[in-house]
This record gives C-alpha cells, sequence and structure tokens, in this order.
C-alpha cells in the first residue's frame, strides 16, 4: 500500500494525526498545518474536495465544517444530499408569559424581556442546560415582577 492508499484511507477515516504525519510526505513543497486544528480543518476539507473518497464521510466533513464555521469544498450539486445525511439541529427555548388581568398587558414585555436576557446570556457563554436556564429565568422573572411591584 502506498503514501497516497494510506492518506486516502486517513482522509476516509478522519484520522488527522495521520493525516498530518503523511503530509509532509505526499505534498512535501504545499504548507504544513501549525496546529492540530489547523490539521483538522485542512483534512476535512481535502475530504469533500476529493472525488475518490466515500460520500458518507465527504458529507460528515462537509457537516463538521459548517458546524464549526469553516467553508466547505463539496461541491453544490452534492450539498442538498449531505445535508440531508446530517442535518442542522437548532437549538430552541421557549418563553411563554401570560396574565388573566388586562392591567398586566402593559408589563408582559419587560418580564419576557428579563427572561430573554437570562437565556441570550446564557447561550453566549455556551451553555444551553435546561436544568440549568429554567431556574435562572424563573428567578429574573420574580426579580422584574419584584422590580416592577416592589
Amino acid at each position: 500500500m502506498g503514501l497516497h492508499d494510506v492518506m486516502r484511507r486517513a482522509l476516509e477515516d478522519h484520522d488527522a494525526v495521520t493525516c498530518r504525519r503523511l503530509w509532509k510526505y505526499v505534498a512535501p513543497n504545499m504548507p504544513q498545518p501549525q496546529s492540530d486544528l489547523e490539521a483538522e480543518i485542512t483534512m476535512h476539507h481535502a475530504c469533500t474536495q476529493a472525488n475518490n473518497i466515500r460520500f458518507k464521510s465527504r458529507a460528515y466533513s462537509h457537516h463538521w465544517l459548517k458546524d464549526h464555521g469553516y467553508p466547505s469544498g463539496l461541491p453544490d450539486y452534492l450539498r442538498p444530499r449531505a445535508e440531508r445525511m446530517y442535518p442542522k439541529v437548532v437549538d430552541a427555548v421557549g418563553i411563554a408569559v401570560s396574565s388573566m388581568s388586562e392591567a398586566m398587558e402593559p408589563v408582559i414585555p419587560i418580564i419576557r424581556g428579563a427572561m430573554e436576557n437570562v437565556v441570550l446570556e446564557h447561550y453566549a457563554d455556551g451553555v444551553k442546560n435546561p436544568e440549568i436556564l429554567k431556574p435562572r429565568m424563573l428567578e429574573a422573572r420574580d426579580q422584574a415582577i419584584k422590580k416592577l411591584f416592589g
């Protein structure tokens, strides 16, 4: 088995360590990755462009690149099929605030805004756990009500 065969197998298996080691032998005149992350990005991008790699592996690399905010090299005609294999998962939080009293209608957006701010702050920090978010949202709601009505 030659170096190119080993490299193709490493690309197909998403083995960034082997790809990084082989890259200096397969393409010695090309720029070499300086970090593990750069090697992984390069490996996935190469995998999306290689025609001799299984489609499932190319689709996974496309998904990995898009999920991490990097451009994919997958041809446009293959993208819909790849995105069906690995659909994008979207997080959502539901916030519902209502009241039986019409007098409370003007303050509902303020209470909902306080709860929304908690969610936005936690999502900005990468915290998406409902067990953490829900109590914090309820605490923000209680504080907003206390501020409004004493």
